[in-house]
């Protein structure tokens, strides 16, 4: 994995209210249950995902 500088809390909680007021929304390519997180990785290392992945708890 390779970690991501999002800035100071200032900028992402201006970042935030700016998703807010234009109602963006992440792109969300597959859900899988967390007893699946190995494959979820499989799948993300596999660099075939067009936006997040997501892991549920």
């Amino acid at each position: 994995m390779i970690p991501v500088f999002v800035g100071s809390r200032v900028m992402f909680e201006e970042m935030n209210r700016v998703l807010v007021e234009h109602r963006i929304k992440p792109v969300i390519d597959r859900v899988f249950a967390f007893e699946e997180a190995p494959e979820a990785l499989k799948y993300l290392e596999s660099g075939a995902h067009f936006g997040k992945i997501v892991i549920t708890v």
